[in-house]
């Protein structure tokens, strides 16, 4: 009987130091496995937002440059600047004054196609030695030569920003170039304009996925945060940032990710995504102790669960002796596969006693670490889904004047082309007619085989302006044909026609988020392109939509077409030239 009791004490307590041992494997392998899936976790989802925001941010600074060029294209600016550098400078101040309605005017017209719409406040136009030509703003200095951003805007396309009582303003500088300037040439100018900064705002303080503690914000080439801090007041322009991503972007061009000290000096998860060459760093960063707090709770808990069980074992262990082995071989087999990473596996011991506790704790374990990656398989859903809302469309209506140029017989004139000449052919004839539309203001949509589809959107306020412009577009291509046959000719190319065709009306518009130029459908693109096989060679036909709204125009001939209705409609197309050409 002494014999079989203590055998019974060595079994106690062998059970008891199996159970305490395979207690604190289970939660120490759990506690690594865990740790592991979080701190991954946190890294791609760090690492989605900083590619996302990041993207989106790139993006829009490219767009603001894009926008901030046409004023810098704009042919009548160009001349304006390109006569008041060459003014003498005790006539530069009369002139300067007489050019100031004609400046206002086109600035405007920018102000109205996109400037409400970025949040354009301010622009100065300033020739190429330093003096301000026009300005929306006050001037307290009407020289600009010593200015950092005059001098890199003379080499370049830049993007800045300059405190201001909101916060910060988006300073977009480009360099104008003469109407007829080549590569290489010395710039005549630049723009500074400034505008407001909701739309980047936007962007950057969404505190979506990223907890109590996370941030994304962006700082520039002087380590200075550009962007709202979401632990420090007023940080914008007054907060630096040496911190080993910022060090990693601007003095070696590189993303980082991984666990380092913040601005705060406190150890945090993070993720960069370096824009060198527009001058900025994005950083998405979250607190490490914010990331595994979820190991933290579930550790104790289980620590505490572990030693309950175990004082509960040692009081009961002589009674169970003979029946605690199967559940404990059972609840160590489910710890090697949680230790394997399968968290799926539940023991569904029901015994009443230490033993069926311990199995509940561990499968109420299992399942927390399984709710766990499924939450966070989840909010890598929520990126993706944010990332696909980048290329969905959005469809509304315009009025727009659509216009098509389309060759005449150009199947038959390149049949006996080898593919480098018909490559050479077209691009001779879409680059020529591209550049004329640009050139007046138009918008090129896309080239659709031999023909190119453009349009002029027309504002209510400037619809007899628009429509001008877009007849004398069209003439003046109409006009360019012997230009574009000279070009074909110096490259022993066959010669060809053309005709043009414009309609008026109301356009459906496909707009996506990833392209500045929209595409357009609907009734009145698809009559530009019915009576475009009306016009004779080299001449521009209008529908009748267009016709009605131009007909009082006092500088052009119209003349309907003989026979012009269209086949199966009563569309009638109207011949135009200009009054003082034959």
């Amino acid at each position: 009987m002494q014999i079989s009791f203590n055998m019974d004490k060595k079994l106690i307590l062998l059970v008891i130091m199996v159970s305490v041992i395979t207690i604190l494997i289970t939660a120490y392998l759990s506690f690594n496995y865990a740790e592991q899936i979080l701190t991954d976790s946190a890294s791609n989802q760090l690492l989605g937002e900083s590619s996302t925001r990041g993207n989106a941010v790139k993006l829009l600074f490219e767009s603001r440059i894009e926008q901030n060029k046409i004023l810098t294209n704009d042919p009548m600016i160009k001349i304006l600047v390109t006569e008041l550098d060459n003014t003498s400078e005790h006539e530069f101040d009369k002139i300067r004054d007489s050019k100031r309605r004609d400046f206002l005017t086109q600035v405007q017209a920018f102000q109205t196609l996109v400037g409400f719409s970025i949040g354009f406040e301010d622009v100065k136009i300033i020739g190429s030695t330093g003096k301000v030509f026009f300005s929306l703003g006050k001037l307290t200095d009407n020289s600009f030569l010593q200015d950092p951003l005059f001098q890199k805007g003379l080499q370049k396309s830049i993007i800045d920003f300059e405190p201001s009582p909101t916060g910060k303003k988006m300073i977009i500088v480009s360099p104008i170039f003469a109407v007829d300037s080549k590569k290489n040439d010395e710039p005549i100018g630049v723009i500074i304009s400034r505008m407001r900064t909701e739309s980047l705002d936007n962007i950057l303080t969404d505190k979506s996925g990223l907890g109590d503690t996370g941030e994304v914000y962006i700082v520039n080439e002087r380590f200075l945060m550009l962007s709202e801090s979401r632990f420090i007041n007023n940080a914008i322009f007054k907060q630096k940032v040496d911190t080993v991503p910022v060090q990693k972007c601007f003095r070696e061009g590189k993303d980082f990710a991984g666990i380092y000290k913040d601005y705060r000096e406190v150890d945090i998860h993070g993720s960069s995504y370096c824009a060198k060459d527009l001058g900025f760093v994005l950083l998405a960063e979250i607190d490490e102790a914010e990331t595994i707090q979820p190991i933290l709770v579930l550790q104790d808990r289980i620590f505490q669960t572990g030693l309950m069980i175990t004082a509960a074992m040692i009081v009961v262990a002589f009674i169970i002796s003979k029946t605690i082995s199967r559940p404990l071989i059972k609840l160590k087999n489910a710890a090697n596969q949680v230790s394997n990473g399968d968290f799926k596996v539940r023991t569904n011991i029901t015994t009443k006693d230490e033993i069926g506790e311990l199995s509940q704790a561990f499968d109420l374990m299992t399942e927390k670490l399984q709710k766990s990656l499924i939450e966070i398989k989840e909010k890598e859903d929520v990126i993706k889904q944010q990332e696909d809302i980048l290329l969905q469309f959005s469809d509304y209506s315009e009025k727009y004047c659509v216009c098509m140029v389309d060759i005449m017989n150009s199947t038959k004139i390149t049949y006996q082309l080898s593919e480098s000449q018909t490559s050479e052919f077209y691009k001779i004839f879409l680059n020529s007619i591209a550049e004329i539309v640009r050139n007046f203001g138009g918008i090129v949509v896309k080239n659709i085989g031999d023909a190119l589809l453009f349009y002029f959107p027309v504002i209510n306020l400037e619809e007899e302006l628009t429509l001008k412009k877009c007849l004398d577009c069209c003439l003046t291509l109409c006009e360019s044909h012997d230009d574009i046959i000279k070009k074909l000719e110096e490259q022993k190319l066959p010669i060809f026609d053309y005709r043009i065709s414009s309609t008026f009306g109301i356009v459906r518009i496909a707009k996506t988020s990833i392209s500045s130029v929209n595409d357009i459908f609907g009734s009145t693109v698809n009559r530009c392109a019915k009576i475009n096989r009306l016009a004779p060679a080299n001449r521009l036909i209008l529908g009748e939509e267009f016709y009605d709204a131009a007909k009082n125009f006092d500088d052009y001939i119209f003349k309907k077409i003989a026979d012009s209705t269209v086949p199966g409609s009563d569309y009638s197309g109207y011949l135009v030239t200009r009054k003082n050409i034959v």
